[in-house]
């Protein structure tokens, strides 16, 4: 081999261990900003989540309380806002009451079931928010 293609082959190994330390230089600052970047993602997706309790739990309380008041007092017979706060079983037992008691007794089931809906639907509105949430949302209190 000529000198010059010598000093053309460690040139060309030099180029290349360079590239190769460089490509590992930038490899562990892309590998230390790509922790950086998710570890700022993490604290954002936090933050979003805690600010977004906040809001939409406020909200949602006392949307369910308005909702579940004025039910009470309008369709309160058929059992309609038990369901908005997630009462199932006794959403049924208020409809079944109203449809089959109330054929049997001639409305008196009905308007018993009537009654109980107004007043549910009056202590719902007098409580206030935060009372309205721990009371039926948090604390499951079926009845009255």
């Amino acid at each position: 081999m000529s000198e010059e293609d010598k000093d053309f082959g460690d040139k060309a190994k030099d180029a290349f261990d360079d590239a190769k330390e460089s490509a590992k230089k930038a490899a562990g600052e892309a590998k230390e900003a790509a922790g950086d970047f998710a570890e700022g993602a993490k604290k954002t997706a936090h933050e979003f989540t805690e600010n977004a309790k906040e809001a939409f739990g406020g909200a949602g309380g006392e949307n369910k309380k308005i909702v579940a008041g004025i039910l009470a007092i309008l369709l309160g017979s058929l059992g309609i806002h038990k369901f908005i706060l997630g009462y199932q079983k006794e959403g049924i037992i208020m409809i079944a009451v109203t449809l089959v008691l109330g054929v049997f007794t001639c409305g008196i089931g009905a308007s018993l079931m009537g009654l109980i809906g107004l007043i549910e639907g009056i202590i719902y509105l007098t409580k206030s928010d935060e009372e309205f949430y721990n009371t039926y949302q948090v604390g499951k209190k079926p009845w009255f």
